[in-house]
């Protein structure tokens, strides 16, 4: 739905150039909750804008639905960007203008008659529960009211693909987890491409199922949120997870100092039982966490093993077999 090839972004600032994007490629598939992840200054809100072209790149191409974004006309511009909608971190709402008002206000511009403006803007707030703020004032509102009106607003021409900037860094945690569980309705209910932008980790965990991380314009890895969350050494793993000290616990004669990486399926296994019936390893466990990601188990224990040099082989061997992704931390 959403392909960037190659793409850059240059800016000049007097004789000095800043380069904000670096060569990005990145796919995002229809249907798809695809996320972000960067800090401030990564080139995040470049990215995002270079898919709509409010930043035209410097190099590269962009694709969506198929179309070569930067080969289009102005006037063909304009109506591709009919099935692009956009949500923003601060609202951008007109102050004069009711929920209502802001809602049609799209629809106005591409010249609907008003009888489908005020059916299509009833079938919204009822889309976002906001059915009896309808004659309100944004000034009326809460921050996720307003994003509630931002979001009907970006949904109102029918798009394909909805580009979120930020759209939950200005809100508190439980409107934060309001608006992800409205984006993840919509995208569920209206099979709608959604692109977002955020350096907030739990945003990525909570609605995304493929992501990007971004560093200094560079996309350094992308993937199935959970594969990378899992494996040990992706960058979405230590931005996720503090490593762990392996001088905080002291080791037995021969004990190895085990990290085990688990996901989906492994969750369920009596994995340090099996350790021990199996191979006549004692396994303990020092330190771990297990969350929830989409609905799938993920997380990582660091476990202690200790055995004969054999069995420890075999019980590492075994647990590579079974997907553990076993990574010695340290040894005595």
């Amino acid at each position: 739905m959403i392909e960037l090839r190659d793409v850059s972004k240059v800016y000049r600032q007097g004789r000095r150039e800043v380069t904000a994007l670096d060569g990005v490629s990145l796919r995002v598939a229809p249907g798809e909750v695809f996320g972000v992840l960067g800090h401030s200054g990564a080139g995040k809100s470049t990215l995002i804008r270079c898919v709509n072209l409010l930043e035209r790149p410097t190099a590269g191409e962009v694709r969506v639905e198929g179309r070569d974004m930067l080969a289009l006309g102005p006037r063909e511009l304009r109506q591709a960007r009919q099935g692009i909608g956009m949500i923003f971190q601060h609202f951008n709402l007109f102050s004069s203008q009711t929920v209502a008002g802001n809602i049609a206000y799209p629809l106005a511009i591409a010249g609907w008659p008003p009888g489908r403006i005020r059916e299509r803007v009833e079938e919204l707030l009822a889309l976002v529960g906001l059915s009896d703020k309808a004659q309100a004032y944004p000034a009326q509102l809460s921050g996720g009211q307003k994003q509630r009106v931002g979001i009907a607003r970006a949904l109102a021409p029918r798009p394909r693909v909805l580009l979120s900037d930020e759209a939950t860094s200005a809100l508190d945690p439980e409107t934060t987890r309001s608006v992800l569980g409205l984006l993840r309705n919509i995208n569920r209910q209206l099979g709608l491409t959604i692109l977002l932008i955020t350096h907030q980790l739990e945003v990525l965990k909570e609605i995304c199922r493929s992501a990007a991380v971004l560093e200094r314009g560079r996309v350094v890895e992308q993937g199935k949120v959970i594969d990378l969350l899992a494996l040990p050494g992706t960058r979405l793993n230590a931005l996720c997870y503090a490593p762990f000290v392996a001088g905080a616990w002291p080791l037995r004669p021969g004990g190895r100092l085990v990290r085990l990486s688990i996901a989906g399926d492994t969750a369920a296994q009596p994995v340090l039982a099996v350790l021990a019936r199996r191979f006549g390893v004692d396994a303990t466990l020092l330190e771990g966490m297990l969350e929830r990601v989409g609905g799938v188990p993920v997380g990582r224990l660091l476990v202690e093993l200790t055995g004969t040099p054999e069995a420890l082989e075999l019980a590492l061997s075994h647990l590579r077999e079974q997907r553990y992704s076993p990574e010695l931390v340290a040894y005595a």
